[in-house]
């Protein structure tokens, strides 16, 4: 049985050629595995992101079983990312980290999609991380990283708002109440006064539930964002929540996490600190973020798009579902 040293020797001579074939991302020296049980026997270890049959690979891309007579192992590890901190300035930025508009603390920038008429690519993430919960104008400044992690206007500028759906409070606080009818509740109640009636007029508001916490920023330049999620890597299309479905997301406060969905359809009131807004649709996993973790986009297991985290408590976190997003704000995965 060869030891680690021919091994070695045989790595540094075999290398080049290995890491040239179709998704190896590595060579080494390590017990052989079989059915997840590591043998007594060293081998020559290649790792590759995922597994493939071999009838999908081309013949110069098959990892023979043995090279000079000391025995191969493939082993799929994934993709590998350094261990880049969420909360400090990148360039290109990803997915996953800190941003913010410029007058907030910081959320998570979710994930780049393309606006569904101008096919322009533009940042995802929530109203109340891009668009101060409403109180914003196209056009406003957008941070990477985030002012709580130390960004700054102008030089930490990344992109600057371009649309957001409107979150509609409880209260009435912020909405557009149609003249005529506040004209006459005014009118009404104060004759209510003037006669002694204790009851009183409110106009009743129909959009005063929610769907989405949501807003789109238009780069500065292309090449200032990518596409990869950090530590998920690239999302294709979407996927309907589904009750017991494992997810994924990466966010600014508690990077990568999972998480399992456990309810759907969901009608809960959301606090927004003065204020407080009814949201319907709504999807809830297990705890699986914190403050700072809002914009982060919530992936199934094959890196489809479920839906954009927003809210949460200590036991849940709440979701949108993606196609509401997508609809929503006119765009597309």
């Amino acid at each position: 049985m060869a030891d680690v040293q021919t091994i070695s020797n045989l790595r540094q001579k075999t290398q080049k050629e290995i890491l040239k074939k179709a998704n190896v991302i590595g060579v080494g020296v390590g017990r052989k595995e079989t059915a997840g049980k590591k043998a007594e026997e060293l081998s020559l270890k290649v790792f590759v992101q995922e597994k493939v049959a071999v009838s999908a690979l081309l013949s110069k891309d098959l990892i023979p079983k043995e090279i000079d007579g000391i025995s191969t192992d493939v082993t799929a590890v994934g993709e590998i990312y350094s261990f880049q901190n969420p909360q400090s300035r990148h360039r290109p930025a990803m997915p996953g980290i800190s941003i913010g508009h410029y007058a907030i603390s910081a959320g998570t920038f979710g994930a780049v999609v393309r606006d569904a008429t101008t096919n322009e690519r533009l940042i995802l993430s929530n109203n109340h991380v891009l668009a101060n919960s409403n109180s914003a104008a196209k056009g406003d400044t957008i941070l990477q990283p985030g002012r709580a992690d130390g960004g700054k206007d102008p030089q930490d500028r990344i992109a600057d708002l371009e649309r957001f759906v409107k979150i509609n409070w409880k209260d009435g606080g912020g909405d557009d109440n149609c003249p005529i009818a506040t004209f006459f509740e005014s009118l009404l109640n104060l004759f209510a006064a003037l006669t002694g009636s204790g009851t009183r007029l409110k106009q009743v508001r129909a959009n005063a539930i929610n769907l989405i916490d949501a807003a789109v920023a238009k780069p500065v330049n292309n090449e200032i964002i990518e596409d990869q999620i950090l530590k998920i890597g690239a999302v294709s299309g979407t996927a309907e929540a589904a009750i017991g479905m494992t997810v994924k997301k990466s966010g600014r406060t508690t990077g990568y996490t999972e998480g399992v969905i456990n309810t759907l359809d969901a009608t809960v009131e959301v606090s927004y600190g003065s204020t407080t807004a009814i949201f319907e649709q709504q999807i809830f996993t297990n705890y699986m973020s914190d403050p700072g973790d809002s914009g982060s986009l919530i992936v199934s297991e094959d890196n489809k798009a479920v839906g954009l985290l927003f809210a949460g408590s200590s036991t849940v976190t709440v979701i949108n579902p993606i196609a509401a997003v997508l609809a929503g704000l006119n765009i597309v995965i």
